[in-house]
């Protein structure tokens, strides 16, 4: 699409591919914030997890309080602990794949910003504040 009348010097012709190429950057942007969102909660869960093992090593209880959903049942020790262990693996796990995304998104959001810096220079800024 061209741009009738007089240009300026500073007036850039933003093409389909441009547009594209702008709005997948401010998807990966917003992904980049949930995913920074997700993370932290993620290590929150781990650390109450890890905190939740080692005070349960320190209980001489058989039977210990266990929280499932809003209520609380008497459950076996040796249940817990294995509940707990594969809460922490699952959320440990869940928590590499976030990273990795992240790491991803920001690579791919470093090779749009290379393509539309070189392209719109400063006429567009694609960094936070």
């Amino acid at each position: 699409m061209q741009q009738q009348g007089s240009k300026s010097g500073s007036e850039m012709e933003v093409t389909w591919e441009d547009q594209q190429n702008i709005n997948t950057f401010s998807r990966l942007n917003n992904r980049f914030h949930d995913l920074d969102d997700e993370i932290k909660s993620a290590k929150e869960k781990c650390e109450n997890l890890e905190d939740a093992g080692n005070e349960l090593i320190l209980a001489d209880e058989e039977m210990v309080r266990f929280q499932i959903g809003e209520v609380f049942a008497h459950v076996p020790r040796d249940d817990v602990e294995t509940k707990i262990e594969e809460m922490k693996e699952a959320t440990c796990k869940s928590l590499e794949k976030l990273e990795e995304e992240k790491k991803s998104i920001v690579t791919q959001m470093a090779a749009l910003k290379k393509v539309l810096y070189a392209k719109f220079k400063d006429s567009i800024n694609l960094e936070e504040d």
